[in-house]
C-alpha cells in the first residue's frame, strides 16, 4: 500500500471499461506499474485533460497486487511541447519503456534516465545520439548490456582492430573488418558517444539486436509512426 504522492510519467494508456482505464506508468523509485484509473463523473474531464504522455504527475495509489489503483492525481508540470519527429521519438522512448521493462520489478533509478532522456529529446533536435544513448543504459540497467572497451576475453578494446559480438560471450577480435565493428566505434560507445556517423548506424543495429528478445515479434507502432510519416 502507497499513502504518499509520488512523481511518475504516463508511458501509455487504454480503455479497460466504460468507467475505467487502464494506464502504465513509470513511477520514480519502484519502476514500471500496471494501474486502474476511474474515468466516470466528473472525474473524466480531469482525467482525459491531465492523463496525458510527457506531463510529470503526482500520483497516489494503492493496491497489494500487480495491478494497482490510481487514487489521486494532480499534475506537477504541464506535458513537454513536442512535435514533427521529436514527438514520435517521444513514443518510442514510451513504447520502449513499457515493452521491455517488467511490470513490478524494482527498478529505482530507471525514471530518472526516463526523465533526463526525455528533458533532452524536447531541448534538441539531434535525436540519435539521445535514442541510442538511452537504450543501451536501458539495457544496462535490465541487465542486457555490453563491455564495449574489453573484449570477450578482458582485454581492452583497441581502436586499431576490429571485433566481431558473439552472443553471450561479447567482442572477439576478428580479422574480416566488415563482420564486425572498428575498435573505435566500440570506444565511442563506451563513452555514449553517438556524435559522430560512423558510432551512429553500428550503435543503432546493435540495439536493436539487443532490445529485439526483451521487445518480442510484435513491431513498435511508434516506429511504424515515424517510418509512414
Amino acid at each position: 500500500m502507497h499513502s504518499d504522492f509520488r512523481q511518475a510519467y504516463l508511458l501509455h494508456r487504454r480503455p479497460y471499461s466504460d468507467s475505467q482505464l487502464m494506464l502504465n506508468m513509470l513511477v520514480e523509485g519502484v519502476g514500471h506499474l500496471t494501474m486502474l484509473a476511474r474515468i466516470k463523473g466528473k472525474q473524466s474531464l480531469k482525467h482525459n485533460a491531465h492523463l496525458q504522455p510527457f506531463g510529470l504527475l503526482l500520483c497516489q495509489y494503492a493496491g497489494r497486487y500487480d495491478l494497482k489503483y490510481l487514487n489521486k492525481f494532480e499534475l506537477a508540470s504541464g506535458p513537454l511541447q513536442l512535435s514533427g519527429k521529436l514527438l514520435y521519438c517521444g513514443f518510442y522512448l514510451n513504447e520502449l519503456t513499457y515493452r521491455a521493462i517488467p511490470c513490478n520489478e524494482p527498478l529505482e533509478q530507471v525514471f530518472e534516465l526516463y526523465q533526463t532522456h526525455l528533458t533532452l529529446l524536447a531541448k534538441c533536435d539531434d535525436i540519435e545520439p539521445i535514442l541510442r544513448s538511452y537504450e543501451f543504459q536501458l539495457l544496462s540497467m535490465l541487465g542486457f548490456g555490453l563491455e564495449f572497451d574489453y573484449d570477450a576475453h578482458g582485454e581492452p578494446v583497441s581502436a586499431k582492430y576490429s571485433y566481431q559480438y558473439v552472443a553471450e560471450l561479447g567482442f572477439i577480435r576478428t580479422d574480416q573488418p566488415q563482420l564486425g565493428f572498428s575498435g573505435a566505434v566500440l570506444l565511442a560507445m563506451a563513452e555514449h558517444d553517438f556524435a559522430k556517423q560512423a558510432v551512429r548506424q553500428p550503435a543503432k543495429h546493435l540495439s536493436r539486436y539487443l532490445l529485439k528478445p526483451l521487445l518480442g515479434h510484435k513491431a513498435l507502432k511508434s516506429r511504424e509512426l515515424f517510418i509512414s510519416r
